[in-house]
């Protein structure tokens, strides 16, 4: 496609910058307001474009694709993730698929270490006292939470984010474990000072925390189930900052409840944006809209990525973060 200037719809707005660079470079239809499109309004878009730019909350599944045009070639996410997109059936119809990997790395192992810390040392519960007209002063008894050094963190998923997590937990002086579909290489495991654990009921049975980042696929849904929530210490708190599918929600939400979890920190959750009601009235769980990537650094560098994807494939060569099946 050297040469010509790509049709480019773009479905949320972005940044500024990454909008203005896009207008210089493409025959870009922009988002006037950041709320998602419809069905009819996407597959309109994709009818009608080279080029779809989505985000992760736009659901590209084969209906949608059947009803995609000749002309649309590429599907440049807007996200590192792309559970959103039916990609097996987009390459069947000859569309590329890429995403921005890699961006999100550090912004999300730094809310993850604050979501640790927060349910931990009971930041939410404490907000809420400060802020209402019920705070007496302080006490020797009040508000007390726990120490994090020496504690026992369990990664789940030990890709790009998790690496980053156990770097920063380790220099809190946390004691860093993980389960992994691989197994990280021996160098690296001595560098991030990480304990393999090959069966994950045994090691979510011995940590104190245990941090989610794996991706949601079909065989990482509800991994945390009923019976696996119910090997965690009492004392133990979970911080999901990677898809809300792989938890049991409803499961979680009555084990929090009933005081057989300690706490949780929660960045996403199973249906979107429609938390579990039960789960907004606990006392000791952090909820927080999605923010793991929310950075002004973060957003523009994921804009940048989508926009390399976009024009080298204009220039007629393959998008560096092209999705492939190995990724799938």
């Amino acid at each position: 496609m050297s040469g010509k200037r790509l049709s480019v719809v773009v479905t949320r707005r972005l940044p500024d910058v990454v909008e203005t660079r896009m207008k210089e470079l493409f025959d870009v239809t922009l988002r006037a307001d950041d709320t998602p499109m419809t069905t009819d309004e996407l597959a309109d878009a994709m009818a009608n474009a080279d080029v779809l730019v989505p985000a992760i909350t736009d659901h590209i599944d084969s209906k949608l694709l059947a009803r995609a045009g000749d002309r649309l070639k590429l599907i440049a996410n807007y996200g590192a993730g792309v559970d959103n997109i039916d990609v097996a059936t987009a390459r069947e119809r000859g569309i590329h698929v890429s995403n921005t990997p890699g961006v999100v790395t550090e912004d999300t192992a730094d809310m993850v270490m604050a979501l640790i810390l927060g349910v931990s040392r009971r930041l939410a519960e404490g907000l809420r006292i400060a802020q209402s007209n019920d705070w007496q002063g302080w006490s020797p008894t009040a508000m007390m939470g726990g120490r994090i050094r020496g504690r026992r963190l369990g990664i789940l998923g030990m890709g790009r984010i998790g690496q980053a997590v156990a770097r920063r937990a380790t220099a809190f002086g946390m004691e860093v474990n993980y389960h992994n579909r691989k197994r990280l290489r021996p160098e690296i495991e001595t560098d991030l000072q990480a304990t393999y654990w090959e069966s994950l009921d045994q090691m979510v049975a011995h940590m104190d925390v245990i941090s989610i980042n794996c991706p949601h696929t079909p065989s990482t849904f509800h991994l945390m189930n009923t019976r696996r929530l119910k090997l965690m210490k009492s004392d133990a708190v979970v911080v999901n900052t990677s898809r809300g599918e792989v938890i049991d929600e409803n499961a979680l939400t009555r084990m929090l409840r009933a005081g057989e979890i300690a706490g949780a920190g929660l960045d996403v959750f199973e249906r979107g944006h429609e938390i579990n009601p039960r789960l907004k009235q606990l006392p000791n769980v952090i909820l927080l809209p999605h923010m793991g990537s929310a950075t002004v650094e973060g957003r523009i560098e994921m804009g940048e990525k989508v926009i390399v994807n976009i024009q080298t494939f204009a220039d007629g060569h393959r998008p560096p973060d092209l999705v492939v099946p190995a990724m799938l």
